[in-house]
């Protein structure tokens, strides 16, 4: 068989990720880090100063090698493929490009409810976002069984912000208006986005992904009212019927992860919308979400990025807090958002190696005074 083909994957050798994520007992606690393949890395600015962003993503290649460069640093428990939550919308027919020193554009937003008949909503996610897949699938031979691979999408809410208001924006109050001004449009424009999600979320568990995380990264846009009505219902569809179909293709289902920045207020709705594990941005006090999710899925977070700039042992301190908060069980150490370009590699070292020796250390104490 082909060393490529998705039937003939390398023996699993860490397997701390996936036993946390699914509530089972674990030795130390995993971690890895939100946008852990990028540009506070010199490796991946070298490869970024010859090929353009989406390029790299659509390049199945160049996605593995981008992918595999944190890995080969650090001691971390999982890979996320390199990829972006906005190659959906291009799936969907829109552009989407890069600024340098900006970040996503699009040139031609969504502005009207009727610009969404130019979508393409019978988008076969094999033909226009099968990049992805290849990319998955030559990024699990290639980490030869050293720590699970993490696929993602972004969530509803988030891409319709994009799409909408044309990139990043303060306010997001364009995609606002419309969940007050055309009710029925956002209701069909979230509608479109959770069935290619869907079908993109299978693809990628089809192509290898052993865990996905999916990013609902402006839910702290939204307010508690248009939260409940227009994210967490898509957000629980999405993963009933992520699991339904992998099941239905002969699969067994994969744990998925849900991020919600902002969304301190919904961390109870979360923790019951069929994900088993919630992440928490930095803004949450873990001991409050270990409360309100009353041991019912595991938790992922949420040390301050910021935090990455202290000294090394500053660092040190700050891990041994944040464990001691969430305890070493049911619990996969993360950032409480990406990781920004200028924190020194060294530093994220520090961190993942922190996290791994203090939760040994404090699972071998407990083991003691039992």
């Amino acid at each position: 068989m082909a060393a490529n083909t998705a039937e003939n994957f390398p023996d699993l050798k860490n397997d701390l990720i996936l036993r946390a994520a699914r509530g089972e007992k674990t030795e130390l606690v995993p971690v890895w880090v939100m946008r852990q393949a990028g540009r506070y890395l010199p490796e991946f600015r070298e490869m970024r100063a010859e090929n353009e962003f989406f390029k790299v993503c659509q390049t199945p290649e160049l996605a593995c090698e981008v992918t595999l460069q944190p890995i080969r640093r650090f001691q971390l428990d999982a890979a996320i493929i390199f990829s972006d939550i906005l190659v959906v919308p291009q799936a969907l027919g829109m552009t989407v490009e890069m600024i340098p020193g900006k970040g996503p554009s699009f040139p031609e937003p969504l502005k009207l409810p009727e610009d969404l008949s130019k979508l393409d909503k019978d988008v076969d996610v094999n033909k226009t976002l099968g990049y992805v897949f290849d990319a998955i699938t030559l990024t699990r031979h290639k980490l030869e069984g050293k720590v699970p691979l993490i696929g993602f999408s972004g969530a509803p809410w988030t891409l319709m912000c994009y799409m909408i208001e044309g990139g990043g924006s303060e306010s997001m109050s364009k995609p606002k208006q419309w969940l007050y001004k055309y009710e029925e449009a956002s209701h069909q424009l979230m509608n479109i986005l959770t069935k290619v999600i869907i079908d993109y979320l299978v693809g990628q568990v089809m192509a290898g992904a052993q865990l996905l995380q999916v990013f609902e990264s402006h839910a702290g846009h939204l307010c508690p009212r248009t939260f409940n009505t227009f994210a967490l219902p898509y957000l629980s569809i999405i993963a009933k019927q992520v699991e339904e179909k992998v099941r239905a293709q002969g699969k067994e289902p994969v744990p998925m992860i849900i991020f919600a920045k902002g969304a301190h207020y919904a961390i109870e709705d979360l923790a019951q919308c069929g994900y088993e594990v919630v992440g928490l941005d930095w803004t949450i006090n873990p001991k409050t979400a270990r409360h309100q999710t009353q041991g019912k899925v595991t938790l992922q977070g949420n040390m301050d990025p910021g935090a990455l700039y202290a000294p090394k042992e500053e660092i040190r301190t700050i891990v041994r807090e944040m464990l001691e908060q969430f305890g070493t069980q049911q619990h996969i150490a993360n950032l409480g958002h990406g990781i920004w370009p200028t924190i020194d590699p060294d530093h994220v070292e520090a961190f993942v190696d922190a996290v791994h020796s203090i939760s040994e250390e404090i699972n071998l104490d407990s083991k003691k005074k039992n």
